[in-house]
Order: structure tokens, then C-alpha cells, then sequence
């Protein structure tokens, strides 16, 4: 039986990515996203490249608790032991604390803290029974330095990073491995329009491999914290 990672928000960018490689190494695909039409291209992109791999998707919000509830069950309908989880989910809108937009740091709570919250809380269970497990929560180099640009993005990323350090702790007893991924400047739509050149930036290929690097890790050995910078610095 393949394994099975499950990937939130895997309709495009990193998560894309993620799930492409995962697919190319022998997992199943869980996944989810707003837009049911890019779901439905990725799918039928994974049935044709690896026609011997399962992927399962759901087109929901995941900023809305009740669509995170629906997307548990929806995991756990298949009663497939998880073998990664990737909090992928996120959001990044321009802003500073004294002039963004009233309501924005509830709203990227919703769609960068809690959502990975939620469905770690619902999905972790079945890792603790058999004590084995890997999550990813992508987080950013905003969790670690300040974006004067990006206000609430930032606040939410690092208290992604905080949920991520208590997690790890509390599994540890469990067996399952928690990492944090912080990429920089990373080439999807958050940057669509920007005048640099592709070199400037990680591809999101490139967060993907890292990722399944560490995840290929043998033994008791953890990388905690996978921090991924441009080869030129930061933008």
C-alpha cells in the first residue's frame, strides 16, 4: 500500500510542488483548495504522470473553521494511516499595523494560524495511536524577521512558529517529527507582476525537495527549523 501525505491548500505554488514530488516518490494524495477547477487540473495532471497513485481532493475555505471540520472528515473517510502532514495553507496581503485594513490580522489568523491549528488538531490523532508521523508547517522568513510591509502576515507567521515549537515538544513522547519550513522569496502568485528576474527568487520545486529531504531523514534524527533563503538574499 502507498503512503499517504496530506497537503492543505495544494492547488498551486508550494503546495503544488509538495505534491508533485510526493506523487513522484510513491504517495497518495490527499489535498484541498478553494478552486475546484485547479484541483481538478492538478488531478488530472497526477493521474497522467503517475497513473498508479491515488489523489483525493476537496474544494473548501479553509479560513472557515466548519470547512476545516469538513475536510477531517472528508481525510478520514479514506481510514488511511497518515504518513505526512503539510499545513501549506496561507495568505499574504500588504499592510502595516496603523493603516491595514480593519479586520485584516482576524482574517489572516483565520487563514495562516488557525486553519493549521484545526487540522492538525483533527488529523494527529491517528499519528499518536501509531506513533509514527511527520508534519510540515509552512511558515516564512517573516516568522523570524520583521516585514514592515506586511503587518498581520507577519504576526500570524510567527505565531505559526510558536504552534509548531509547542507541537514538536508535546510529540516528541509520540515519535512524530514536527518541521517548521521558512522560505524566502519563493516564485508563485504572491509575487505575480513584480519586476525582477526569476533568478531573485527559490523556486517552489525547490521547497519541495528540501522538504522531502528531510522527511527521508533516517533514524532519530529531526531537522526542526528548514530555513530557505534566495542564493542572493533577501527581497
Amino acid at each position: 500500500m502507498n503512503k499517504t501525505i496530506v497537503v492543505t491548500g495544494g492547488s498551486r505554488g508550494i503546495g503544488k510542488s509538495i505534491i508533485e514530488k510526493f506523487a513522484a516518490e510513491g504517495f497518495d494524495i490527499i489535498t484541498c483548495a478553494r478552486s475546484s477547477e485547479q484541483l481538478e487540473s492538478l488531478k488530472n495532471h497526477i493521474k497522467l504522470q503517475y497513473p498508479e497513485i491515488n489523489i483525493h481532493t476537496k474544494s473548501i475555505d479553509l479560513s472557515v473553521k466548519k470547512d476545516v471540520e469538513n475536510f477531517v472528515l472528508f481525510v478520514q473517510s479514506f481510514s488511511l494511516p497518515i504518513d505526512v502532514l503539510v499545513n501549506n495553507t496561507g495568505k499574504f496581503v500588504q499592510g502595516q499595523l496603523h493603516n491595514e485594513e480593519e479586520g485584516l490580522l482576524e482574517e489572516l489568523m483565520r487563514v495562516n494560524l488557525y486553519s493549521a491549528y484545526h487540522t492538525t488538531r483533527g488529523l494527529i490523532g491517528g499519528m499518536m495511536e501509531r506513533k509514527q508521523g511527520h508534519i510540515f508547517n509552512i511558515c516564512s522568513t517573516a516568522s523570524i524577521i520583521p516585514y514592515t510591509f506586511g503587518s498581520s502576515y507577519c504576526i500570524t507567521k510567527h505565531a505559526l512558529l510558536g504552534m509548531s515549537k509547542v507541537l514538536r515538544e508535546e510529540m516528541k513522547p509520540y515519535n512524530i517529527k514536527v518541521c517548521t519550513v521558512l522560505p524566502g522569496a519563493t516564485y508563485t502568485d504572491s509575487w505575480a507582476g513584480i519586476d525582477l528576474p526569476i533568478e531573485r527568487f527559490i523556486l517552489p520545486e525547490a521547497v519541495a525537495e528540501s522538504i522531502f529531504s528531510v522527511y527521508s531523514l533516517k533514524g532519530g534524527a529531526n531537522v526542526e527549523e528548514l530555513l530557505i533563503r534566495p542564493q542572493l538574499g533577501d527581497i
